[in-house]
Protein backbone atom coordinates (compact mmCIF):
# COMPACT_ATOMS: atom_id res chain seq x y z
CA UNK A 1 0.00 0.00 0.00
CA UNK A 2 1.58 3.00 -0.73
CA UNK A 3 2.26 5.61 1.73
CA UNK A 4 0.07 7.98 0.10
CA UNK A 5 -3.07 5.96 0.88
CA UNK A 6 -2.29 4.17 3.44
CA UNK A 7 -4.02 4.48 7.21
CA UNK A 8 -2.56 4.96 10.36
CA UNK A 9 -4.09 4.33 14.16
CA UNK A 10 -1.90 5.89 16.37
CA UNK A 11 -3.07 5.03 20.57
CA UNK A 12 -1.35 7.02 23.51
CA UNK A 13 -2.99 8.65 26.55
CA UNK A 14 -0.55 11.89 26.11
CA UNK A 15 -1.78 14.36 24.18
CA UNK A 16 1.32 15.97 23.06
CA UNK A 17 2.89 12.01 22.23
CA UNK A 18 -0.17 11.55 19.82
CA UNK A 19 0.64 15.15 18.42
CA UNK A 20 4.51 14.04 17.75
CA UNK A 21 3.50 11.16 15.97
CA UNK A 22 0.53 12.47 13.81
CA UNK A 23 2.93 15.43 12.65
CA UNK A 24 6.21 13.11 12.23
CA UNK A 25 3.78 10.58 10.16
CA UNK A 26 2.05 12.95 8.15
CA UNK A 27 4.97 14.50 6.98
CA UNK A 28 6.07 10.82 5.38
CA UNK A 29 2.79 11.42 3.93
CA UNK A 30 0.90 8.73 5.89
CA UNK A 31 -3.18 9.37 6.68
CA UNK A 32 -3.65 9.71 10.62
CA UNK A 33 -6.05 8.94 12.50
CA UNK A 34 -5.42 9.26 16.84
CA UNK A 35 -6.94 8.05 20.14
CA UNK A 36 -6.60 7.67 24.06
CA UNK A 37 -7.39 4.64 24.96
CA UNK A 38 -8.07 1.04 24.51
CA UNK A 39 -11.41 0.91 24.25
CA UNK A 40 -11.32 3.44 21.74
CA UNK A 41 -8.34 1.59 19.70
CA UNK A 42 -11.15 -1.29 19.29
CA UNK A 43 -13.68 0.99 18.37
CA UNK A 44 -11.58 2.64 15.55
CA UNK A 45 -10.54 -0.68 14.17
CA UNK A 46 -14.02 -2.03 13.86
CA UNK A 47 -15.01 0.95 12.30
CA UNK A 48 -12.58 0.99 9.35
CA UNK A 49 -9.58 -0.42 7.89
CA UNK A 50 -5.65 0.84 8.65
CA UNK A 51 -2.63 -0.18 7.29
CA UNK A 52 -1.24 -0.38 10.81
CA UNK A 53 -1.92 0.19 14.54
CA UNK A 54 1.06 1.95 16.50
CA UNK A 55 -0.30 1.84 20.05
CA UNK A 56 1.15 2.84 23.79
CA UNK A 57 1.15 -0.11 26.25
CA UNK A 58 0.42 1.64 29.43
CA UNK A 59 -2.54 4.03 29.67
CA UNK A 60 -3.43 4.39 33.32
CA UNK A 61 -1.10 6.70 35.19
CA UNK A 62 0.10 4.75 37.85
CA UNK A 63 0.95 1.60 35.82
CA UNK A 64 4.36 0.84 34.12
CA UNK A 65 3.64 -2.76 33.88
CA UNK A 66 2.04 -2.87 29.94
CA UNK A 67 -0.43 -5.18 30.67
CA UNK A 68 -3.30 -2.69 29.38
CA UNK A 69 -1.54 -2.73 26.15
CA UNK A 70 -0.93 -6.41 25.70
CA UNK A 71 -4.51 -7.13 26.85
CA UNK A 72 -5.15 -4.25 23.42
CA UNK A 73 -2.89 -6.73 21.69
CA UNK A 74 -4.72 -9.61 22.09
CA UNK A 75 -7.75 -8.06 21.62
CA UNK A 76 -6.86 -6.47 18.53
CA UNK A 77 -5.35 -10.00 17.10
CA UNK A 78 -8.98 -11.45 17.76
CA UNK A 79 -10.19 -8.99 15.69
CA UNK A 80 -7.79 -9.14 12.26
CA UNK A 81 -4.64 -11.67 12.92
CA UNK A 82 -3.27 -9.72 9.78
CA UNK A 83 -3.28 -6.02 11.20
CA UNK A 84 0.42 -5.22 11.69
CA UNK A 85 0.86 -3.84 15.63
CA UNK A 86 3.75 -2.49 16.52
CA UNK A 87 4.15 -1.18 20.55
CA UNK A 88 5.71 1.72 22.31
CA UNK A 89 6.48 2.61 26.10
CA UNK A 90 8.58 4.41 28.26
CA UNK A 91 8.90 1.47 30.21
CA UNK A 92 10.74 -1.03 28.16
CA UNK A 93 12.34 -4.22 29.17
CA UNK A 94 13.41 -7.00 27.28
CA UNK A 95 10.14 -9.47 29.14
CA UNK A 96 7.74 -6.87 27.88
CA UNK A 97 9.23 -6.75 24.51
CA UNK A 98 9.42 -10.61 24.58
CA UNK A 99 6.13 -10.94 25.59
CA UNK A 100 4.35 -8.04 23.19
CA UNK A 101 5.99 -10.05 19.94
CA UNK A 102 4.55 -13.51 21.25
CA UNK A 103 1.22 -12.04 21.21
CA UNK A 104 1.69 -11.09 17.79
CA UNK A 105 3.39 -7.39 17.83
CA UNK A 106 5.31 -6.92 14.95
CA UNK A 107 7.87 -4.97 16.33
CA UNK A 108 8.89 -2.92 19.45
CA UNK A 109 9.62 0.85 19.82
CA UNK A 110 10.88 2.60 23.10
CA UNK A 111 10.07 6.12 24.46
CA UNK A 112 11.86 8.66 23.38
CA UNK A 113 11.99 6.93 19.99
CA UNK A 114 14.41 7.90 17.17
CA UNK A 115 12.18 9.47 14.13
CA UNK A 116 14.43 7.12 11.07
CA UNK A 117 14.49 4.24 13.26
CA UNK A 118 10.56 4.46 13.81
CA UNK A 119 10.12 5.49 10.61
CA UNK A 120 11.64 2.94 9.08
CA UNK A 121 9.68 -0.01 11.30
CA UNK A 122 6.12 1.78 10.04
CA UNK A 123 7.50 1.69 6.43
CA UNK A 124 8.40 -1.78 6.95
CA UNK A 125 4.93 -3.10 8.18
CA UNK A 126 2.61 -0.92 6.06
CA UNK A 127 4.54 -2.79 3.14
CA UNK A 128 4.37 -6.12 5.23
CA UNK A 129 0.98 -5.63 5.67
CA UNK A 130 0.03 -5.00 2.57
CA UNK A 131 1.53 -7.54 1.04
CA UNK A 132 -0.17 -10.37 3.11
CA UNK A 133 -3.26 -8.84 2.64
CA UNK A 134 -2.94 -9.14 -1.14
CA UNK A 135 -1.80 -12.68 -0.63
CA UNK A 136 -4.50 -13.65 1.27
CA UNK A 137 -7.06 -11.69 -1.08
CA UNK A 138 -5.20 -13.77 -3.74
CA UNK A 139 -5.68 -17.35 -1.88
CA UNK A 140 -8.87 -16.88 -1.75
CA UNK A 141 -10.07 -15.93 -4.77
CA UNK A 142 -7.88 -19.03 -6.39
CA UNK A 143 -9.83 -21.22 -3.52
CA UNK A 144 -12.91 -19.76 -4.56
CA UNK A 145 -12.23 -20.03 -8.22
CA UNK A 146 -10.37 -24.05 -7.59
CA UNK A 147 -13.49 -24.72 -5.53
CA UNK A 148 -13.02 -28.84 -3.33
CA UNK A 149 -10.75 -31.49 -5.36
CA UNK A 150 -12.77 -32.79 -8.32
CA UNK A 151 -15.54 -30.11 -7.78
CA UNK A 152 -16.68 -28.46 -10.95
CA UNK A 153 -19.39 -26.03 -12.31
CA UNK A 154 -23.31 -26.62 -12.42
CA UNK A 155 -23.42 -27.79 -16.02
CA UNK A 156 -27.42 -28.27 -16.90
CA UNK A 157 -27.09 -30.35 -20.38
CA UNK A 158 -29.49 -33.52 -20.57
CA UNK A 159 -30.60 -32.62 -23.97
CA UNK A 160 -29.49 -34.91 -26.65
CA UNK A 161 -27.27 -32.37 -28.31
CA UNK A 162 -25.20 -31.91 -25.58
CA UNK A 163 -24.32 -35.61 -24.86
CA UNK A 164 -21.29 -35.42 -26.97
CA UNK A 165 -19.85 -32.47 -25.00
CA UNK A 166 -20.53 -34.28 -22.01
CA UNK A 167 -18.40 -37.16 -23.48
CA UNK A 168 -15.93 -35.08 -24.11
CA UNK A 169 -15.54 -33.38 -20.97
CA UNK A 170 -15.02 -36.89 -19.53
CA UNK A 171 -12.91 -38.32 -22.02
CA UNK A 172 -10.17 -35.95 -22.61
CA UNK A 173 -10.29 -33.67 -19.68
CA UNK A 174 -8.02 -35.46 -17.02
CA UNK A 175 -5.48 -35.21 -20.10
CA UNK A 176 -3.18 -32.34 -20.74
CA UNK A 177 -4.13 -31.76 -24.28
CA UNK A 178 -4.70 -28.57 -25.46
CA UNK A 179 -9.04 -27.95 -26.33
CA UNK A 180 -10.82 -26.02 -28.36
CA UNK A 181 -14.54 -24.79 -27.86
CA UNK A 182 -16.35 -23.54 -30.45
CA UNK A 183 -19.54 -22.15 -30.38
CA UNK A 184 -22.25 -18.85 -30.61
CA UNK A 185 -21.55 -16.59 -28.16
CA UNK A 186 -23.26 -16.90 -24.71
CA UNK A 187 -23.37 -20.58 -25.55
CA UNK A 188 -21.31 -21.26 -21.98
CA UNK A 189 -18.12 -21.77 -23.09
CA UNK A 190 -16.18 -20.81 -20.14
CA UNK A 191 -18.47 -23.04 -18.26
CA UNK A 192 -17.33 -26.01 -20.32
CA UNK A 193 -13.61 -24.97 -20.13
CA UNK A 194 -14.11 -24.79 -15.84
CA UNK A 195 -15.50 -28.19 -16.25
CA UNK A 196 -12.49 -29.38 -17.61
CA UNK A 197 -10.32 -27.70 -15.47
CA UNK A 198 -12.34 -29.16 -12.56
CA UNK A 199 -12.03 -33.02 -13.59
CA UNK A 200 -7.95 -32.82 -14.32
CA UNK A 201 -5.02 -33.44 -13.10
CA UNK A 202 -4.71 -29.85 -12.61
CA UNK A 203 -7.48 -28.67 -10.46
CA UNK A 204 -6.09 -27.49 -7.72
CA UNK A 205 -3.73 -25.52 -9.64
CA UNK A 206 -5.30 -22.22 -10.85
CA UNK A 207 -7.66 -21.37 -13.10
CA UNK A 208 -6.77 -18.26 -15.27
CA UNK A 209 -8.86 -16.59 -17.85
CA UNK A 210 -8.41 -14.07 -20.27
CA UNK A 211 -11.06 -12.52 -22.67
CA UNK A 212 -8.40 -12.28 -25.63
CA UNK A 213 -11.39 -9.70 -27.85
CA UNK A 214 -11.75 -7.30 -24.87
CA UNK A 215 -7.20 -6.95 -24.92
CA UNK A 216 -6.28 -3.46 -26.76
CA UNK A 217 -3.08 -4.89 -28.91
CA UNK A 218 -0.99 -2.01 -26.96
CA UNK A 219 -0.85 -4.06 -23.98
CA UNK A 220 -1.39 -7.07 -25.28
CA UNK A 221 1.95 -9.03 -24.30
CA UNK A 222 1.97 -7.44 -20.96
CA UNK A 223 -1.38 -8.71 -19.90
CA UNK A 224 0.11 -12.16 -21.45
CA UNK A 225 3.20 -11.92 -20.41
CA UNK A 226 3.73 -9.05 -17.74
CA UNK A 227 6.29 -6.39 -17.50
CA UNK A 228 8.88 -4.82 -15.51
CA UNK A 229 9.12 -2.14 -13.80
CA UNK A 230 9.53 0.88 -15.87
CA UNK A 231 9.23 -1.08 -19.34
CA UNK A 232 6.54 1.34 -20.31
CA UNK A 233 5.18 5.15 -18.75
CA UNK A 234 2.79 3.21 -16.34
CA UNK A 235 4.83 0.01 -15.45
CA UNK A 236 5.21 1.37 -11.98
CA UNK A 237 5.63 -2.43 -10.52
CA UNK A 238 6.49 -5.50 -11.67
CA UNK A 239 3.66 -7.11 -12.79
CA UNK A 240 2.90 -10.92 -13.51
CA UNK A 241 1.56 -11.61 -16.68
CA UNK A 242 -1.52 -14.34 -17.58
CA UNK A 243 0.78 -17.32 -18.39
CA UNK A 244 3.07 -16.80 -15.07
CA UNK A 245 -0.77 -16.74 -12.98
CA UNK A 246 -1.17 -19.92 -14.77
CA UNK A 247 1.57 -21.78 -14.13
CA UNK A 248 1.03 -25.65 -13.09
CA UNK A 249 -2.94 -24.82 -13.98
CA UNK A 250 -4.74 -24.02 -16.87
CA UNK A 251 -4.76 -21.01 -18.90
CA UNK A 252 -8.08 -19.89 -20.86
CA UNK A 253 -8.11 -18.21 -23.59
CA UNK A 254 -11.71 -16.78 -24.69
CA UNK A 255 -11.92 -15.38 -28.16
CA UNK A 256 -8.93 -16.83 -29.27
CA UNK A 257 -10.11 -15.34 -33.01
CA UNK A 258 -9.36 -12.24 -31.93
CA UNK A 259 -5.26 -12.31 -31.41
CA UNK A 260 -3.67 -9.67 -33.88
CA UNK A 261 -1.73 -11.62 -36.57
CA UNK A 262 1.67 -9.48 -35.22
CA UNK A 263 1.27 -11.19 -31.51
CA UNK A 264 0.28 -14.80 -32.87
CA UNK A 265 3.97 -15.81 -33.04
CA UNK A 266 4.76 -14.87 -29.98
CA UNK A 267 1.58 -17.07 -28.55
CA UNK A 268 2.69 -19.77 -30.32
CA UNK A 269 6.48 -19.86 -29.21
CA UNK A 270 5.27 -19.83 -25.34
CA UNK A 271 2.54 -22.84 -26.43
CA UNK A 272 5.82 -24.52 -28.23
CA UNK A 273 8.51 -23.80 -25.67
CA UNK A 274 6.71 -22.67 -22.17
CA UNK A 275 9.22 -19.85 -22.36
CA UNK A 276 8.39 -16.11 -22.44
CA UNK A 277 9.88 -12.74 -21.66
CA UNK A 278 8.12 -9.94 -19.69
CA UNK A 279 7.79 -6.56 -21.66
CA UNK A 280 11.01 -4.72 -20.69
CA UNK A 281 13.45 -7.54 -19.43
CA UNK A 282 15.30 -9.90 -21.23
CA UNK A 283 15.35 -12.86 -18.60
CA UNK A 284 13.77 -16.05 -19.58
CA UNK A 285 10.22 -17.14 -18.01
CA UNK A 286 8.98 -20.74 -17.63
CA UNK A 287 5.09 -22.06 -17.25
CA UNK A 288 3.36 -25.17 -17.97
CA UNK A 289 0.27 -24.63 -18.57
CA UNK A 290 -2.94 -26.36 -20.09
CA UNK A 291 -4.42 -24.43 -22.62
CA UNK A 292 -8.01 -24.01 -23.64
CA UNK A 293 -9.55 -21.45 -25.97
CA UNK A 294 -12.66 -20.65 -26.95
CA UNK A 295 -13.89 -18.96 -30.19
CA UNK A 296 -17.06 -18.05 -32.13
CA UNK A 297 -15.27 -17.11 -35.26
CA UNK A 298 -14.44 -19.73 -37.98
CA UNK A 299 -10.74 -19.93 -37.36
CA UNK A 300 -10.38 -22.10 -41.01
CA UNK A 301 -11.85 -19.49 -42.28
CA UNK A 302 -8.99 -17.20 -40.91
CA UNK A 303 -6.34 -19.29 -42.11
CA UNK A 304 -7.64 -19.26 -45.42
CA UNK A 305 -7.74 -15.06 -45.26
CA UNK A 306 -4.25 -15.13 -43.72
CA UNK A 307 -5.70 -13.75 -40.70
CA UNK A 308 -4.87 -16.56 -38.28
CA UNK A 309 -1.75 -18.85 -38.61
CA UNK A 310 -2.26 -22.35 -39.25
CA UNK A 311 0.44 -23.72 -37.05
CA UNK A 312 -1.24 -21.53 -34.50
CA UNK A 313 -4.50 -23.32 -34.82
CA UNK A 314 -3.03 -26.92 -35.08
CA UNK A 315 -0.86 -26.02 -31.16
CA UNK A 316 -4.74 -24.96 -30.04
CA UNK A 317 -6.53 -27.53 -31.94
CA UNK A 318 -5.46 -30.76 -30.59
CA UNK A 319 -9.30 -31.66 -29.09
CA UNK A 320 -12.14 -29.60 -30.81
CA UNK A 321 -15.55 -29.24 -28.82
CA UNK A 322 -18.18 -28.36 -30.71
CA UNK A 323 -21.24 -26.61 -28.21
CA UNK A 324 -24.44 -26.07 -29.76
CA UNK A 325 -26.62 -22.98 -29.34
CA UNK A 326 -29.47 -22.86 -26.96
CA UNK A 327 -32.42 -23.15 -29.79
CA UNK A 328 -30.56 -26.67 -30.11
CA UNK A 329 -31.26 -27.64 -26.81
CA UNK A 330 -34.70 -27.08 -26.17
CA UNK A 331 -34.53 -29.60 -23.78
CA UNK A 332 -32.82 -27.50 -21.42
CA UNK A 333 -34.23 -24.44 -21.43
CA UNK A 334 -36.53 -24.78 -18.57
CA UNK A 335 -33.99 -26.88 -16.55
CA UNK A 336 -31.96 -23.98 -17.56
CA UNK A 337 -34.38 -21.31 -16.37
CA UNK A 338 -35.35 -22.91 -13.03
CA UNK A 339 -31.74 -23.03 -12.00
CA UNK A 340 -30.98 -19.08 -12.64
CA UNK A 341 -34.37 -18.19 -11.14
CA UNK A 342 -33.29 -20.28 -8.00
CA UNK A 343 -29.87 -18.10 -7.95
CA UNK A 344 -31.20 -14.83 -8.79
CA UNK A 345 -34.52 -15.10 -6.37
CA UNK A 346 -31.61 -15.92 -3.77
CA UNK A 347 -29.94 -12.76 -4.74
CA UNK A 348 -32.63 -10.16 -4.58
CA UNK A 349 -34.57 -11.87 -1.53
CA UNK A 350 -37.49 -12.37 -3.90
CA UNK A 351 -40.43 -15.23 -2.82
CA UNK A 352 -40.74 -16.08 -6.52
CA UNK A 353 -41.91 -19.65 -6.95
CA UNK A 354 -42.01 -20.36 -10.67
CA UNK A 355 -43.09 -19.41 -14.21
CA UNK A 356 -46.13 -19.15 -15.58
CA UNK A 357 -47.01 -21.91 -18.10
CA UNK A 358 -47.22 -19.25 -21.22
CA UNK A 359 -43.93 -18.04 -20.06
CA UNK A 360 -42.39 -21.14 -19.89
CA UNK A 361 -44.02 -22.15 -23.68
CA UNK A 362 -42.74 -18.28 -24.69
CA UNK A 363 -38.82 -19.80 -23.52
CA UNK A 364 -39.80 -22.57 -25.54
CA UNK A 365 -40.35 -21.00 -28.62
CA UNK A 366 -37.96 -18.20 -28.72
CA UNK A 367 -34.79 -18.07 -30.74
CA UNK A 368 -32.26 -17.04 -28.08
CA UNK A 369 -29.85 -15.00 -30.57
CA UNK A 370 -27.85 -14.82 -26.94
CA UNK A 371 -28.14 -18.53 -25.86
CA UNK A 372 -28.00 -19.02 -22.58
CA UNK A 373 -26.37 -16.00 -21.30
CA UNK A 374 -29.59 -14.03 -22.56
CA UNK A 375 -31.76 -16.91 -20.95
CA UNK A 376 -30.30 -15.97 -17.96
CA UNK A 377 -30.58 -12.07 -18.44
CA UNK A 378 -33.95 -12.88 -18.90
CA UNK A 379 -34.78 -14.71 -16.28
CA UNK A 380 -32.90 -12.25 -13.94
CA UNK A 381 -35.29 -9.46 -15.36
CA UNK A 382 -38.73 -11.25 -14.95
CA UNK A 383 -37.34 -11.97 -11.57
CA UNK A 384 -37.27 -8.11 -10.90
CA UNK A 385 -40.30 -7.40 -12.76
CA UNK A 386 -42.20 -10.24 -11.66
CA UNK A 387 -45.34 -8.57 -8.93
CA UNK A 388 -46.42 -12.11 -7.44
CA UNK A 389 -45.72 -15.64 -7.27
CA UNK A 390 -44.50 -16.16 -10.79
CA UNK A 391 -43.12 -15.18 -13.58
CA UNK A 392 -45.10 -13.96 -16.27
CA UNK A 393 -44.67 -13.81 -19.75
CA UNK A 394 -44.29 -10.01 -20.40
CA UNK A 395 -42.44 -10.28 -17.10
CA UNK A 396 -39.52 -11.59 -19.74
CA UNK A 397 -39.19 -9.04 -22.55
CA UNK A 398 -38.58 -11.74 -25.18
CA UNK A 399 -40.91 -9.71 -27.57
CA UNK A 400 -41.57 -13.15 -29.08
CA UNK A 401 -44.05 -13.16 -31.57
CA UNK A 402 -44.52 -9.67 -31.46
CA UNK A 403 -43.48 -6.57 -33.37
CA UNK A 404 -40.03 -4.97 -33.59
CA UNK A 405 -40.19 -2.60 -30.71
CA UNK A 406 -41.16 1.02 -31.00
CA UNK A 407 -37.63 2.98 -31.40
CA UNK A 408 -39.15 6.11 -29.90
CA UNK A 409 -39.86 4.55 -26.62
CA UNK A 410 -36.25 2.94 -25.86
CA UNK A 411 -33.60 4.78 -24.13
CA UNK A 412 -30.26 4.97 -26.00
CA UNK A 413 -28.51 1.97 -24.09
CA UNK A 414 -31.90 -0.22 -25.29
CA UNK A 415 -31.77 0.64 -28.79
CA UNK A 416 -27.66 0.22 -28.83
CA UNK A 417 -28.30 -3.66 -27.19
CA UNK A 418 -31.24 -4.25 -29.61
CA UNK A 419 -29.41 -3.05 -32.48
CA UNK A 420 -26.40 -5.71 -31.24
CA UNK A 421 -28.48 -8.33 -30.78
CA UNK A 422 -30.08 -8.11 -34.58
CA UNK A 423 -26.68 -7.83 -35.85
CA UNK A 424 -25.26 -10.84 -34.27
CA UNK A 425 -28.21 -12.91 -35.58
CA UNK A 426 -28.01 -11.48 -38.64
CA UNK A 427 -24.58 -12.67 -38.21
CA UNK A 428 -24.46 -15.76 -37.29
CA UNK A 429 -23.26 -15.02 -34.12
CA UNK A 430 -20.48 -13.91 -35.65
CA UNK A 431 -18.95 -11.73 -33.24
CA UNK A 432 -16.06 -10.16 -35.52
CA UNK A 433 -18.23 -9.62 -38.74
CA UNK A 434 -21.01 -7.83 -36.36
CA UNK A 435 -18.42 -5.80 -35.17
CA UNK A 436 -17.28 -4.81 -38.72
CA UNK A 437 -20.81 -4.37 -39.72
CA UNK A 438 -21.49 -1.55 -36.72
CA UNK A 439 -18.02 -0.02 -37.40
CA UNK A 440 -16.74 -1.32 -34.06
CA UNK A 441 -13.15 -2.08 -32.97
CA UNK A 442 -12.91 -5.90 -31.40
CA UNK A 443 -12.59 -4.34 -27.96
CA UNK A 444 -15.25 -1.96 -28.03
CA UNK A 445 -17.94 -4.84 -29.44
CA UNK A 446 -16.80 -7.14 -26.51
CA UNK A 447 -17.02 -4.59 -23.88
CA UNK A 448 -20.84 -3.71 -25.25
CA UNK A 449 -21.39 -7.23 -25.42
CA UNK A 450 -20.22 -7.73 -21.82
CA UNK A 451 -22.35 -4.46 -20.31
CA UNK A 452 -25.63 -5.69 -22.33
CA UNK A 453 -25.03 -9.71 -21.18
CA UNK A 454 -25.45 -10.85 -25.03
Amino acid sequence: MPAASARILVADDQPDVLEALRLLLKSEGYQIDTVKSPAAVLRAVEARDFALVLIDLNYARDTTSGEEGLDLLDKLQNLDANLPVVVMTAWASVEVAVEAMRRGAKDFITKPWENPRLLSIVRTQVELGSAVRAYRRLEQENQLLRGGKGAGPTLIAESVAMRPVLEMISRVGPSDANILITGENGTGKGLIARALHAVSSRSDESFISVNMGGLPEGVFESELFGHVRGAFTDAKTDRAGRFELADSGTLFMDEIGNIPLSQQAKILRTLETGEFERVGSSKTYRANVRLISATNADLQQQVAEGAFRQDLLFRLNTIHIHLPPLRERREDIELLAQFFLKAHVKRYGKSITGFESSAIEAMRGYSWPGNVRELDHAVERGCLMAQGKVIHVNDLGLNAGQATPQIEDMSIEEVEAYLIKKTLARCDGNARKAAEELGLSRSAFYRRLEKYGL
